[in-house]
């Protein structure tokens, strides 16, 4: 078995870096052949999983957050799409959220994360594809998608520097409850079916969680063939409040505001206004007015707990 790793130095306020002679260690103290290689800059990981899928390897292990592992599903897909198909996807969980890690199955530490290399147990899980915003030719994703609310918390989360993890998601929530547009007018086909409302928010998961423990579709299962939703309509801003704590449990589905729906395909269009969105924690648009979203069942083989 041979792995291929990479590691984003700057991922978890630079957890990643500091984590390399332990990651170097486990590896050589387990015999295992292995290559290490550092990311440089942005969309450096999909070039190497794209190289290291097309090369051969037996897997591609990515240390580092959910961007970067968004970014390295991304190169192992297009090597896929030519025919590349033997490579599997492992995570040494090293992120500010690590919410890809919670929805598959791996351990959302560094030492339990590498253990779970040792183990052996592999699955097979769905892949997401999303066309438009900045993306008209498609970029792939593993746990989900945010638009509106969700996507504007993720983005002022970024400039969160004095907390990391959840805290940072609940510093970029406050922020975002007092700052945030108006609501868009949407119209949300579910696999032919249509919604249309003002929709504060839309998470379109394979996974469970967003934002390193909002539980966004805590029934999500990323090997079922379908993609959770949880669609939220506007409200005021202490009603935000009480659903953020719902959303930190798990507990959302049931109130009044909230749509909870599973599809296979999906479409968005904004009909009044305009959302920003984001694919695995990656911008996807700051004022987009349209997504389009489908599901490749069982696509990628993955290194689980």
């Amino acid at each position: 078995m041979r792995y291929y790793i990479i590691v984003n130095p700057t991922s978890g306020r630079g957890l990643g870096e500091k984590s390399i002679p332990a990651i170097e260690a486990f590896f050589k103290q387990n015999h295992l052949e292995f290559e290490l290689i550092c990311t440089e800059k942005r969309m450096h990981a999909l070039d190497l999983a794209e190289k290291a899928a097309r090369a051969g390897w037996d897997a591609i292990i990515c240390a580092s957050g959910d961007g970067t592992i968004n970014e390295a599903l991304n190169g192992l897909m297009r090597a896929r799409k030519d025919g590349f198909t033997n490579t599997a996807f492992g995570v040494i969980s090293i992120g500010t959220g690590n919410d890809f890690s919670g929805g598959v199955g791996i351990p959302t530490t560094l030492e339990d994360s590498l253990k779970t290399l040792l183990a052996g147990k592999r699955k097979k899980i769905d892949i997401g594809l999303v066309t438009g915003g900045d993306y008209p030719e498609g970029r792939y994703f593993g746990n989900g998608i945010g638009l509106g609310f969700d996507a504007a918390v993720g983005f002022a989360a970024l400039e969160v520097r004095f907390v990391r993890g959840l805290l940072a998601y609940l510093v970029g929530a406050i922020q975002t409850v007092f700052f945030y547009f108006k609501a868009p007018r949407l119209r949300i086909e579910l696999d032919g079916q249509a919604i249309e409302q003002y929709s504060l928010m839309v998470s379109i998961m394979n996974g469970q969680r967003m934002g390193g423990g909002f539980r966004m579709t805590p029934n999500g299962k990323p090997d079922d063939g379908l993609l959770d939703l949880c669609i939220a309509e506007t409200a005021g801003k202490l009603r935000i409040f009480q659903l953020i704590g719902m959303f930190m449990q798990g507990t959302q589905e049931g109130q009044p505001e909230i749509k909870m729906r599973r599809a296979r395909r999906i479409s968005i269009t904004a009909l009044e206004g305009a959302f920003p969105a984001h694919a695995d924690g990656e911008t996807l648009c700051v004022a987009g007015t349209a997504l389009e979203v489908h599901l490749l069942p069982s696509e990628i083989e993955i290194l689980c707990g």
